[in-house]
C-alpha cells in the first residue's frame, strides 16, 4: 500500500489544515524549487533531516503527499502544480507584510541591511557609513557584501548601492554619481600585451563589455570575479585590466594606460514595497548625499585616498 493511501496517513492530519505553520511551507518550496531535499537544505542552511521533517509535517497536517520521491529526486505531480502556484502567491505576500513592517519602523533607528559589491564594501562604504552612524547612534548598519545581485524581495537586504547600466524593475532609487574605469598595467611591466577579463556574476556587467572592448579581441591570460582581486593580479604582473579608479589611481603598483575611460551609474535603491518607508527613505538620502560628495573621486577626477597593500 502506498504511503498516500494508508488510513494512517490520512487521519493525521490537522482538523484545521489552514492554520498553516509558515516555515513548513517555505520548506516544501525550497524542495519544490530545487528539486532535492540535500539542494534544499543547503540552500536554507539547515540540515538534511530538517527538510524531511518539515515537508513531512506539512503533507501530514494536511493529509496529502506534496512530492513523488524518485531515486533521481522529488519531483512535484502535475495535480499538485496549483499547490506549489498558491505556496509561492503566500510566500510573496508574506515577505511583502514583513518588507512593509521592517520599512515602518521609527525613522533612523533599528538594523538596516545595505548590499553593495566588495570594491564598495571595502573602499567607499565604510567611512560613509561610521559618519551615518555618529549621526543616528540608534542606527545600525549590517553591510553584504556580494557581486550578485541580492534579492531585495526576499529582504535580504533593504538597501542596494550598486554600479549599474540601470536598475531592476522591482527597485526604486536614484543614481547619485558615477564610477569611473580606466586600463591599469603593472608598474613593473607597463607594456604588458597581456590582458585580464571579468568572470562570475561581474561577467555580465557593463565594465566587462569596456573591458572587452579594450582589450579588442586578444585571448585573456586570467579573470576574476571580483576587482579587488583582478587589482592584486595585476599588480603582479599578470597582465593589463580595467579597473575602477578608485582602486587603480591610489596603487603605486599600477600604471594607468591611455586615456581610454568608462563610467557607470552608482545607484541607492531599495525594493519597490519599500521606496516611502521613512527610516528606509531618511538613510538612502543620507547615503546619496555622502555618495554625491565624493563624485569626483568616485568617477576617478582626483585621487582621494591611499588604498592598503
Amino acid at each position: 500500500m502506498k504511503k498516500r493511501d494508508h488510513p494512517q496517513f490520512v487521519q493525521a492530519a490537522s482538523p484545521n489544515p489552514h492554520r498553516d505553520n509558515w516555515d513548513d511551507l517555505r520548506f516544501v518550496l525550497a524542495v519544490a524549487d530545487t528539486g532535492s531535499v540535500s539542494a534544499a537544505a543547503r540552500a536554507l542552511g539547515v540540515n538534511h533531516a530538517t527538510v524531511l521533517r518539515r515537508v513531512a509535517a506539512f503533507e501530514e497536517r494536511h493529509g496529502l503527499p506534496v512530492f513523488d520521491r524518485t531515486p533521481v529526486g522529488y519531483s512535484v505531480p502535475r495535480e499538485r502544480a496549483r499547490l506549489i502556484e498558491a505556496a509561492h502567491e503566500a510566500e510573496a505576500a508574506h515577505l511583502a507584510v514583513a518588507r512593509i513592517a521592517a520599512g515602518a519602523r521609527a525613522p533612523l533607528s533599528g538594523a538596516v541591511r545595505v548590499t553593495s559589491t566588495d570594491s564598495f564594501c571595502q573602499v567607499v562604504l565604510p567611512p560613509i557609513l561610521a559618519r551615518l552612524r555618529a549621526e543616528a547612534p540608534d542606527l545600525r548598519i549590517d553591510l553584504l557584501c556580494s557581486n550578485a545581485h541580492a534579492d531585495l524581495g526576499r529582504i535580504e537586504a533593504e538597501i542596494a548601492v550598486r554600479p549599474a547600466g540601470a536598475l531592476p524593475d522591482d527597485l526604486v532609487g536614484e543614481a547619485v554619481a558615477e564610477l569611473g574605469f580606466a586600463v591599469y598595467a603593472p608598474a613593473s611591466a607597463p607594456e604588458t600585451p597581456f590582458w585580464l577579463g571579468l568572470s562570475g556574476a561581474l561577467a555580465r556587467s557593463r565594465a566587462a563589455e569596456h573591458m572587452r572592448t579594450a582589450a579588442r579581441g586578444e585571448a585573456l591570460a586570467g579573470a576574476a570575479d571580483s576587482f579587488l582581486v583582478l587589482r592584486e593580479m595585476a599588480a603582479a604582473g599578470q597582465g593589463r585590466a580595467m579597473l575602477p579608479c578608485v582602486l587603480g589611481e591610489s596603487d603605486a603598483r599600477l600604471v594607468r594606460i591611455g586615456t581610454e575611460t568608462a563610467t557607470v551609474p552608482i545607484w541607492v535603491a531599495s525594493h519597490a514595497d519599500l521606496a516611502d518607508a521613512p527610516r528606509l527613505a531618511a538613510v538612502r538620502r543620507r547615503l546619496g548625499r555622502a555618495l554625491a560628495a565624493e563624485a569626483a573621486w568616485l568617477c576617478g577626477d582626483q585621487v582621494k585616498r591611499t588604498l592598503p597593500m
